[in-house]
């Protein structure tokens, strides 16, 4: 059992710094205004 829980904490440990990480992209996309698209061949519905 003692394998069993240092790979579900690794596992748990793992998901946390990756939603970490996931949250502070998207804060720093959030805080940064959008007014130009990064790539003009991908034709996203923009502002709104």
């Amino acid at each position: 059992m003692g394998m069993n829980t240092q790979a579900l904490i690794t596992m748990v440990l793992t998901n946390l710094v990756f939603i970490g990480f996931t949250a502070y992209f998207f804060r720093l996309v959030l805080k940064s205004p959008l007014d130009k698209p990064e790539n003009d061949d991908v034709e996203f519905p923009h502002g709104g």
